[in-house]
């Protein structure tokens, strides 16, 4: 397992599964996770909020929360392919974002991905409508830019390495999270229960299809990080 095909940055064998294992620590154990689940929040409505642009519809905001939780409101049609697709994006977006990840730290590109994801910071915090969620935000970036800036090369491999990792162990927990809500009280406003109201398919179908999503990304961003050395 290497991080890279020689473009860039590497992280060697035993520093990377360490590194690995670090991301599943975080999360793993409760008080690590709640201190940095919000960076999954983060690429969840961030995800939210591109695929309502990208169909169309008026994004009017996003507002992040103490509690982890977080609302992206847009405007447009209540019903159609399109509310369907902004609706599914919120649990995949994490998911997916760390199969990106992997597929560029494969290639080695361990700073460019840091630099991307801080240019995608950027455009998400112009769009965020409380104090939280602005704060939520520059921290992320704050952290990422210092690695980026300031940190060696290791440094920087291992820190993108931990963020891809933890994107996609994240992405498997919440979903578990969201079926677990679910199954705790009836009628909830989860973006399952909102797509079983849409299309008329059983919550538990959804969250199945998010679950499937993250597994995948998650086993595919493996593949290719394990392909990488």
């Amino acid at each position: 397992m290497g991080t890279c095909h020689g473009q860039e940055r590497c992280t060697p064998l035993i520093p990377a599964w360490l590194t690995i294992a670090a991301a599943a620590a975080i999360v793993l154990v409760p008080a690590l996770w709640r201190a940095c689940r919000n960076v999954v929040t983060i690429a969840h409505e961030g995800g939210h909020a591109l695929v309502a642009t990208l169909g169309g519809r008026q994004l009017d905001g996003i507002r992040l929360h103490s509690d982890t939780s977080g609302l992206t409101v847009s405007r447009g049609k209540p019903r159609g392919l399109g509310m369907v697709l902004t609706l599914l994006a919120g649990y995949s977006s994490p998911a997916l974002l760390g199969l990106g990840a992997a597929w560029l730290l494969s290639l080695g590109y361990s700073v460019g991905l840091l630099w991307l994801l801080l240019a995608a910071l950027a455009l998400l915090l112009i769009q965020v409508r409380n104090w939280f969620g602005l704060w939520s935000v520059l921290a992320t970036a704050t952290v990422i830019f210092a690695v980026t800036w300031f940190g060696s090369a290791f440094v920087q491999s291992v820190f993108a390495l931990l963020v891809t990792a933890f994107l996609l162990l994240g992405a498997v927990r919440t979903v578990l999270e969201l079926q677990g809500s679910r199954s705790r009280r009836r009628g909830t406003a989860s973006d399952a229960d909102q797509l079983a109201r849409l299309t008329h398919i059983p919550g538990l179908l959804w969250v199945g299809v998010f679950l499937i999503i993250a597994i995948a990304c998650a086993v595919l961003g493996a593949g290719l990080l394990g392909s990488g050395g």
